[in-house]
């Protein structure tokens, strides 16, 4: 359903404030599934520099998931591979692309480039993008949410109608106070991050497909490519004897030097030179009634891993397919429900990581950095080991507690071969559609082009007797015709009619589900995130899980459904 324009008491289905790369993402992806949709922003221009600027491998894959990876794409590095030195010494470097994703290089840009790119999308999308304008108050009620907003300090009140509210307004959000869900951050004391986005000559590769990061004594640096031939350079360390200022040029040339051991670094042409203390939290609730927060807007982000727009990013495409199927009519109230405790969840946790991190690689001490060094040279591999590539590349983002999973596996052989479990991404896998080999994630996403479509995989297990079995469950659905099924066949063809038959002979698409001999029914979010499995003969266990999440079967007419897609 295309809701391009909103209904008349309303000046768009959603509001997103905020016009940073999680409220842009917030309203490309809203407009990628039909949503009529507004975003309002203070800024009169976009930011001359960047912030954050790497994209990792899942949020990638969630962006291509409503077609924004491949534009983000065009302007950016792709890198592959990650150096590491211990105290001077250098370990094995890690092949970051080391990932099972479509997308394994990370892609660095800049947060300029990414806001024009998206600003593009947006407004190319029949987005409306509305500058110069500070939310100074939030209304809810029943029905939906009113924003009442300024422009300028003297500009007249001005009010727009809402049916929700997504708040990307930044660390420094209005809109967060307003809904009882500040914080108090935790600062960390004694140390600074001195920041440079410069030119670079040095004796190392100039080419920007590279990351190299340096644990020295007293401190941490990384020097990372940024769009249009300029690197990063960052040093996280002690204060004592820093000056509590932007650091100079030459200043930072002078420690660059040091850290790295090469007297020939020189930096010229200065983009951005800063200095920061560090502090971090996460607001106590990602949602209050009709109005949703997203990215920094509900937490401070430590800068360690580059994981703070990463996760905003998961924010994004997460409220988006909630409110499209909410707004849709497709979603029982525990689809909008769950948001809250999965990414509020996932924020917390990802917090915590990332201060012990923090806390060991700045306040490590002597101790710690004698022993470092000597594990440097007896462990080729310790850089490896300091930063796993799928913790950094997030692949491993789940929701073990979410409210929207259901596992009704059970057994020896789900011990034995667990598979991903409810919560848990999806991997891909290598199959074959009429002839041609292809992967899975193209019968997930966007499912038959139902952008809010649920992937039913259904695998046979080899089992030549599976198909009966397969195909009721497949009519079993049929009432929530945004459930997308698909046959995964590793044994006997079985006629799927109009549904896509993928051929698994190899078993590539049943390993990596651990299904191998097991018929079995799994049930895939429009995020790409495991929600219900169980065996392939229970489809009465299917039924009702839908009807938690969906609603009671409906009937729907055909123009409906055209409408709908």
């Amino acid at each position: 359903m295309n809701r391009a324009d909103a209904k008349q008491d309303f000046d768009a289905d959603v509001i997103v404030v905020g016009a940073g790369p999680i409220g842009l993402t917030t309203g490309n992806a809203l407009r990628h599934h039909g949503i009529s949709c507004q975003i309002l922003e203070e800024r009169t221009e976009p930011k001359a520099y960047s912030r954050a600027n790497n994209l990792w491998a899942r949020p990638q894959e969630l962006l291509a998931g409503i077609g924004l990876r491949d534009a983000l794409a065009e302007n950016a590095y792709a890198i592959h591979t990650i150096n590491f030195f211990v105290n001077g010494t250098p370990t094995t470097p890690i092949p970051i692309a080391d990932v099972a994703s479509p997308y394994p290089e990370v892609l660095y840009s800049g947060q300029d480039v990414i806001e024009r790119t998206l600003t593009d999308e947006f407004e190319a999308r029949g987005g409306l993008l509305d500058r110069g304008c500070t939310v100074t108050g939030v209304e809810q009620d029943d029905d939906g949410v009113t924003v009442v907003l300024r422009r300028g300090k003297d500009g007249p009140e001005e009010r727009r109608r809402c049916r929700y509210l997504v708040a990307a307004d930044g660390a420094k959000s209005t809109i967060r106070p307003m809904l009882g869900l500040d914080f108090e951050p935790e600062r960390l004391p004694n140390c600074m991050n001195r920041q440079v986005d410069a030119k670079l000559s040095w004796r190392r590769s100039q080419k920007p497909d590279q990351l190299w990061f340096f644990y020295y004594e007293r401190g941490f640096a990384g020097i990372l490519p940024v769009w249009g031939g300029y690197h990063r350079l960052f040093f996280l360390a002690d204060d004592t004897g820093v000056p509590d200022r932007d650091p100079t040029l030459e200043e930072m040339q002078a420690v660059a030097r040091e850290v790295t051991g090469d007297e020939t670094l020189t930096l010229s042409d200065p983009q951005w030179l800063t200095h920061s203390r560090f502090q971090y939290g996460v607001s106590p609730g990602y949602a209050r009634g009709r109005v949703f927060l997203a990215g920094d807007a509900g937490h401070l982000s430590l800068p360690i891993g580059g994981q703070g727009m990463n996760a905003g990013l998961h924010d994004a495409v997460e409220i988006a397919w909630r409110l499209a199927m909410t707004l849709r009519g497709e979603a029982a109230p525990v689809i909008l429900d769950s948001y809250d405790g999965e990414r509020g969840g996932e924020h917390a946790r990802l917090s915590a990581q990332q201060a012990r991190g923090f806390r060991w690689t700045v306040y490590r001490g002597r101790v710690t950095d004698t022993v470092l060094g000597l594990a440097a040279k007896a462990l080729p591999n310790l850089g490896s080991l300091l930063q796993g590539t799928d913790d950094m590349q997030q692949m491993g983002v789940e929701y073990p507690k979410s409210s929207l999973n259901e596992d009704s596996l059970s057994g020896l052989a789900t011990l034995l071969r667990p598979g991903p479990k409810p919560g848990e991404r999806a991997p891909d896998a290598e199959v074959t559609h009429r002839g041609e080999t292809t992967n899975l994630f193209r019968f997930l996403y966007n499912p038959d082009g139902h952008t809010t479509g649920w992937a039913l995989l259904c695998f046979d297990g080899r089992s030549p007797d599976a198909g009966t079995s397969l195909l009721e469950a497949v009519r079993a659905v049929e009432a929530w015709p945004w459930i997308k099924p698909r046959l995964v066949l590793a044994g006997p063809m079985a006629g799927g009619g109009k549904i896509p038959v993928l051929s698994d002979m190899d078993g590539k698409a049943h390993g990596a589900y651990g299904l191998e001999a097991r018929p079995a029914l799994v049930l895939v979010r429009p995020d790409g995130h495991v929600a219900f499995r169980c065996e392939a003969d229970r489809a009465d266990r299917l039924v009702a899980y839908c009807r938690k999440a969906f609603g009671a079967e409906v009937e729907r007419s055909p123009s409906v459904l055209a409408a709908a897609e």
